[in-house]
């Protein structure tokens, strides 16, 4: 490959990063900032979980990185990496990354679950901080990070959602989220958006998760004589575990409408399971509020399909990223370095094969052209 080509190829990604101001004063900068973003994503990509590791890569993997960008100064220390991820707008970055997974995904018509993540060592005792929360949304269909939003804690999710929510495109898409996110004007941004919701409904919603109760049950006593249902049983196990779940959703529900002036309420869900282990048993009943006007087999889907978020990104952020082992806690830099693993994430994911996202991230530190063609694609 002839040199313009070769420092050509991560053009198409870094383009989405062009406009992010650099937080560096003006003058003579020694790392311009699309090397340090792309030493970084690719250092992320082969294993590293500090500025400590990104700034040895640097050193080791020049001739790699000079595939895509010149680094006529060579790669910053860890000391000037922790300085520019602290400094760096942290929203902007967020808007960046954004914009560049909308052109690898456009408008999914896929289940989006939104759902929050404490890193739970990115705090300082000395400066009494509480740890980076943030809170993500995820194409369950694809697998991939849609975008994330910084909260200081897991009660200022109600202002973050919606932050997320104006930052995405919506359109065709079920918005999932537990009961923080169970608010009127969540309904109502994600209706604007052109897209519809399945929000858990538990006590912080008051009387409205009274009044839904009451009914189901009431209902439920009567063989739901008295109401237009559609009804949808599964059951799964292993390892010794047997789950049963039976959903049914009430379909004729103006009078909740009328009661509680809720935006675009189509249906309410009742999720009834129980789970046995050896000898024990447990039951539960969930309720949910919903947009949509799908049957129970549908519907019941959706609801399973918020868990992918738990079991595909916070699973993978921990167990494959190590997210909760990370210690970087100065201003923006832990958001920033969240953003850059949801980020390699979605390459990772991406990437063709049937390998572990474990061992492809390996492979990445150990081959140079795999590492390479991951951003190249």
């Amino acid at each position: 490959m002839d040199s313009a080509g070769a420092l050509g190829e991560a053009v198409v990604f870094l383009d989405h990063f062009h406009g992010l101001r650099d937080p560096r004063q003006r003058g003579k900068v020694v790392y311009p900032l699309d090397e340090v973003l792309l030493l970084s994503l690719l250092a992320v990509l082969a294993g590293a979980e500090s500025f400590v590791d990104i700034a040895r890569f640097g050193v080791k993997k020049l001739d790699v990185l000079r595939r895509f960008r010149r680094f006529e100064n060579g790669t910053p220390s860890h000391d000037q990496l922790g300085t520019i991820f602290a400094t760096l707008d942290a929203e902007e970055f967020q808007r960046c990354f954004v914009a560049w997974v909308s052109t690898v995904t456009g408008a999914p018509r896929d289940v989006i679950a939104i759902d929050g993540k404490t890193s739970r060592r990115s705090y300082s005792k000395k400066e009494a901080g509480d740890p980076l929360h943030m809170v993500s949304a995820f194409a369950v269909r694809q697998r991939l990070v849609l975008g994330q939003v910084d909260v200081a804690d897991k009660s200022n999710e109600i202002t973050a959602i919606p932050k997320l929510l104006d930052m995405l495109a919506l359109e065709g898409a079920v918005v999932t989220i537990d009961a923080m996110g169970c608010q009127r004007k969540i309904a109502a941004k994600i209706i604007a958006k052109k897209a519809d919701y399945v929000l858990a409904l538990k006590g912080n919603q008051g009387t409205l998760r009274d009044d839904v109760e009451l009914f189901a049950i009431e209902q439920k006593a009567r063989d739901f004589k008295d109401a237009t249902i559609t009804r949808h049983d599964s059951a799964d196990g292993d390892h010794g575990r047997i789950e049963t779940r039976r959903t049914t959703v009430i379909h004729d529900i103006a009078w909740l409408r009328e009661r509680h002036d809720w935006p675009g309420l189509g249906a309410v869900v009742m999720v009834e399971s129980q789970r046995e282990i050896g000898n024990k048993t447990e039951s539960e009943t969930r309720f949910y509020i919903t947009s949509l006007k799908d049957d129970a087999v549908r519907l019941a889907q959706v609801v399973r399909d918020h868990w992918a978020i738990e079991n595909s990104l916070h699973w993978v952020m921990d167990m494959v990223f190590r997210d909760d082992d990370c210690r970087i806690r100065t201003d923006h830099a832990p958001a920033n370095f969240t953003t850059l693993r949801h980020m390699a994430h979605n390459l990772i994911r991406r990437a063709p094969g049937k390998d572990s996202l474990r061992l492809r991230r390996k492979t990445a530190a150990w081959d140079d052209d795999f590492l390479a063609s991951l951003i190249a694609a």
